[in-house]
């Protein structure tokens, strides 16, 4: 659970990615990407590597993200795995649980499982995925209590899923040796808001924060979990990490340059009209409305960006001001070499 700091990091540092699709290229050459920077990522002392679930959008190509993961497995060996996070109320407790299981006996050990609440996309989208479905963002805490049943394989007798099980799981029992057949994946839950804070602290779950979008509720979500976090099984202490949206380029202007183009992106996505990822040029010739500038404006002042040096200094503090146990960085840019060369060059920052 608890990793060790990438070089002169005060804590450890570990990647998110969406697997962007930039404008001129496709969903192939994202993916591919994203196993580049999953591979870099290892190499250079990131600590795990997770990928995003979203939907109906053309710049993000991790709509899938287990089988994305499945891809991973055999392409790392050492960096930890996982999801960040699966939207459980689009999925049945039970497959999630089967996915995962069999994440874990291809990666064993070094695979997590991270849970959302929202669907990751807008209201249509999630009400096609939904279909024949009831459940809901309210339902949260009884997918989640499913889902560990489940992985645990420890519904009682009488229960109506008591002779139901996760295979590959528990139910395998142990390999001659002693070895059991399969490990726990860790859950971790993740949120914007108190709502997930308060469940996982509830629970003993480790958790994750989207402060690469809602930083104004970061600080108050932290100090909710950690004042009512109960010990439990798999946690013995609050461990919290936070996402960072982060870009480090070799100079100010250029990454400046790189940032505005996620900034399109989320201005486009925020109005109604989401596309692939922006190329710089189009970013500097589109015609900034006054709106669209004060959109952007607001989305890079939470985006750590610049030289090495001045990212390494504004992921320090951040990590300081926050208490954040771990930062999980997720880097939006229109080409594969700009995200790759970004966790490069910051991966060398901490270690100079």
């Amino acid at each position: 659970m608890r990793g060790v700091p990438l070089g002169t990091s005060p804590v450890p540092l570990s990647v998110l990615d969406l697997a962007t699709v930039g404008s001129g290229t496709t969903a192939t050459a994202a993916l591919r990407a994203t196993a580049d920077l999953a591979r870099l990522a290892e190499r250079r002392g990131y600590h795990r590597f997770w990928v995003a679930e979203h939907h109906s959008m053309p710049g993000v190509a991790s709509s899938s993200p287990t089988v994305i993961l499945g891809h991973l497995t055999a392409r790392t060996e050492r960096i930890r795995l996982g999801t960040g996070g699966v939207m459980l109320p689009n999925h049945s407790p039970l497959v999630v649980a089967e996915q995962f299981g069999t994440l874990e006996a291809l990666a064993p050990g070094r695979v997590d499982i991270g849970l959302g609440r929202a669907p990751g996309t807008d209201a249509a989208t999630a009400a096609a995925l939904r279909r024949g479905r009831t459940d809901g963002p309210d339902e949260f805490p009884r997918q989640v209590a499913e889902l560990v049943r489940f992985l645990d394989d420890d519904y009682p007798d009488g229960h109506p899923y008591a002779r139901i099980h996760a295979v590959p799981g528990p139910v395998q029992g142990t390999a001659p040796g002693g070895v059991q057949s399969a490990h726990r994946p860790p859950v971790w839950l993740l949120g914007s808001s108190g709502f997930s804070a308060e469940l996982a602290a509830h629970l003993g779950l480790p958790f994750a924060f989207a402060n690469h979008f809602s930083s104004a509720n970061t600080l108050p979500a932290l100090e909710l979990y950690r004042e009512t976090f109960r010990p439990s099984a798999v946690l013995d202490a609050p461990y919290a990490l936070i996402g960072v949206s982060a870009l480090a380029a070799d100079t100010e202007a250029e990454a400046y340059r790189q940032v505005r183009t996620g900034a399109l992106s989320m201005v486009r996505l925020r109005t109604g009209r989401p596309g692939l990822v922006p190329s710089p040029e189009e970013a500097e010739d589109h015609p900034w409305t006054p709106m669209e500038s004060e959109m952007a404006d607001g989305w890079l002042a939470n985006v750590v960006h610049g030289t090495p040096d001045a990212v390494r200094e504004g992921l320090d503090a951040l990590a300081k001001r926050t208490g954040a146990d771990e930062l999980m960085l997720t880097t939006q840019a229109h080409s594969p070499e700009a995200r790759l060369r970004s966790y490069e060059l910051i991966a060398d920052a901490y270690r100079s």
